[in-house]
């Protein structure tokens, strides 16, 4: 049985609270809201905090709410299972909707929050096992060890992010709201993230994620498509986000983000570019593909082929203009 290591626990009732906490704990304090990540990833020892700072009791950061222009407010802690139920985002937004519906099991679901899918830690073969295993190969790079097993010559992690909500979030244009001590920020869901598998996070330690920001549906229309083996609890080797905003029949902007192919979510703006001012049918939807295709970079640290995921590629970014046209 694997059990978590000793730790000292604060439940604040306040956003104030919460970041006074994690700036006076320092660098070794975490933020947990439904644990479904961290507490397994204790219990394997990826991550050893000496304080965990626990959001369940900050009713503020729970909820969904829309704005009179058609914006959309969702609190960090509002779990993926509320958000599944939610009649209005399925109807407005019903690619982030499949993609939080494409998370995990219903049970988890119940505990994971949207806070927590943003801030996903990133993922690898070599990493997500437990710590015998890990010591049998010296460690890897993400985590004691001196070595990507991925890429051994390479001096850097490659662990994958695979948020389901990102590459959605980033293709609706949505932005994150964030305080520390020092105030509160708001910045695109995009700039987040830095590709990189170890410090795969802009944000500073001190820094809570209390809020997403949607901006008004207004005429684009989206899709979400998930690449994995099994049709419920795997996470994505590839995810597709599209967004298309039309001017008539053709293309006046497009937004298409791939995630599950590296450290980071990955805009194919060649193709976003490409399909400007043209009429989505099945000859441009393919071509797009073919020109996503070439940023996509699958290592073999995830399940399946990673040539046979790259090829994929093609099919989903296809297949999602056509669902979103």
């Amino acid at each position: 049985m694997m059990r978590l290591p000793a730790f000292k626990y604060l439940a604040p009732h306040s956003v104030a609270e919460t970041v006074l906490m994690l700036s006076s704990e320092g660098p070794g304090a975490t933020v947990v809201a439904g644990g479904t990540d961290l507490y397994p990833n204790m219990k394997r020892r990826h991550q050893v905090p000496k304080t965990v700072v626990s959001l369940r009791r900050v009713a503020d950061l729970r909820g969904t709410h829309a704005g009179a222009d058609g914006s959309l407010r969702i609190g960090a802690s509002t779990t993926l299972m509320a958000l599944e139920r939610d009649a209005r985002l399925k109807a407005e937004r019903p690619a982030l909707w499949a993609a939080v519906r494409s998370i995990s099991t219903p049970v988890l679901r119940t505990m994971g929050t949207i806070g927590g899918n943003v801030l996903l830690d990133t993922r690898c073969n070599y990493y997500d096992q437990n710590l015998e295993w890990r010591r049998a190969i010296n460690n890897c790079l993400k985590c004691e060890g001196d070595t990507c097993w991925t890429a051994p010559g390479s001096d850097r992690c490659w662990a994958v992010n695979s948020s389901d909500s990102v590459p959605v979030l980033i293709a609706l244009g949505a932005r994150a709201r964030l305080s520390s001590p020092r105030g509160h920020r708001e910045v695109p869901v995009e700039s987040l993230y830095r590709d990189d598998g170890i410090s795969y996070l802009t944000k500073d330690h001190d820094e809570v994620l209390t809020e997403l920001v949607l901006p008004p549906v207004g005429p684009w229309k989206s899709h979400y498509g998930k690449l994995r083996r099994r049709g419920t609890f795997d996470f994505p080797v590839l995810g597709v986000a599209t967004a298309l905003r039309f001017d008539g029949d053709r293309v006046a902007e497009a937004r298409i983000v791939l995630n599950g192919v590296g450290s980071s979510p990955l805009r194919c703006t060649e193709a976003e570019g490409f399909l400007l001012g043209k009429r989505i049918d099945p000859e441009t939807a393919k071509a797009a593909g073919e020109i996503a295709f070439r940023p996509a970079k699958p290592l073999d640290n995830t399940d399946f082929e990673n040539a046979w995921r790259k090829k994929m590629v093609k099919v989903y970014v296809r297949d999602g203009l056509l669902a979103a046209k």
